[in-house]
């Protein structure tokens, strides 16, 4: 199979392939308007939402805030929209935040004090918060108070601050980098998975209609197919088919309006992207289909390597395209297969 490894073809490809990429983007920004609002609404995660409502409920019975929320997984699976649901249901107020944005202990000590009682503190990208910053969680969570030192050097002095009753809310796609002391301090733990086409689908019709695009139910579960389990994927989808079934078609999805979006934005009925394919396609053809290294794979296809590890291996492995050893990554039969490209040995094994 030859695959065209120049500058242009993959310049060309990148081009489409970011349609998949369940990080935030800045053409997701309409995404607020279909993010439901309560746990009814809420489609999929069916286990973490059940437990989630029985905390919620025994929270509210006991006139009590709710306890502090870790939410984990890939991204483009909810976990803002859970925290929106969280402030809702408990019928509290909700001020967001980023890891990243959070540089001093002093401006996590900002946000902490003018909360209000019982509001909800969202924190995305947790794992990426300044360590000298986290310690101030520490008693924040516990006890409802934070230390600030007030001068410099021998006249320096703490004073101890009490906070109100608040619910931290944490975001990560990196559970594995949070630290131990922080995690422990969590009293919910709730890891979010990967949608199934029938939830997908539910999405898929439920944001067309409050974006007033007619979909056919073969069309939206065509979408729901080739949106990698993420509902994120899926609604940025539905608006670049919707756009070739206004201009090429009548403007209803239908399944041959998404198959032949889907098609030209070159995304194949499982899901895989041109980026996919050429990652699987490189290791085959220049590894032998492994085993080969994290960062040899980055520098043979122009990537990132932590993109490739957090944007593209999980789908390719969680559909068995691809394996991870301690040697390195390893292409699966059905790679090749989905490749068309035959599997080493496979002319030995039909003549036994």
């Amino acid at each position: 199979m030859a695959i065209d490894y120049s500058d242009e073809a993959y310049a060309d490809e990148n081009s489409d392939a970011v349609l998949l990429s369940a990080s935030y983007r800045s053409e997701d920004a309409s995404e607020g308007q279909l993010r439901p609002q309560t746990l009814l609404e809420y489609v999929g995660q069916e286990k973490a939402k059940g437990n989630l409502a029985i905390f919620i409920e025994g929270a509210r019975r006991r006139r009590e805030p709710l306890d502090h929320v870790l939410l984990h997984g890939p991204p483009g699976l909810g976990k803002t929209t859970l925290a929106v649901i969280i402030a809702n249901e408990m019928g509290a107020a909700l001020r967001k935040t980023s890891g990243p944005a959070i540089e001093k202990p002093k401006d996590l000590a900002a946000l902490l004090t003018n909360l209000n009682e019982n509001d909800v503190l969202f924190i995305d990208e947790i794992h990426r918060m300044n360590r000298a910053v986290e310690e101030i969680l520490y008693p924040a969570m516990e006890d409802k108070q934070i230390d600030i030192i007030i001068g410099q050097g021998p006249s320096a002095t703490s004073i101890c601050l009490e906070l109100k009753n608040f619910t931290l809310v944490g975001a990560t796609t990196r559970s594995g980098q949070l630290s131990s002391p922080l995690r422990d301090r969590f009293g919910i733990d709730l890891k979010l998975d990967l949608y199934t086409i029938d939830e997908l689908q539910m999405i898929v019709e439920r944001s067309a209609g409050l974006l007033s695009i007619p979909v056919e139910p073969d069309g939206a579960r065509e979408i729901a197919s080739r949106s990698r389990g993420t509902p994120r994927v899926a609604n940025r989808l539905l608006r670049r088919v919707r756009d070739f079934a206004e201009v090429t078609g009548n403007g209803v999805i239908s399944y041959e309006a998404a198959d032949n979006a889907l098609t030209s934005l070159e995304i194949d009925r499982t899901g895989l992207d041109a980026v996919d394919r050429r990652l699987l396609a490189s290791i085959i053809e220049n590894y032998g289909g492994g085993p080969v290294g994290l960062d040899t794979i980055a520098a043979t296809i122009n990537e990132e390597s932590i993109t490739i590890e957090d944007v593209y291996e999980p789908f390719l492995m969680q559909q068995g395209f691809l394996t991870r050893t301690t040697r390195g990554r390893c292409v699966t039969r059905k790679a090749y297969e989905h490749l068309g490209i035959l599997f080493p040995g496979h002319e030995q094994m039909t003549m036994v």
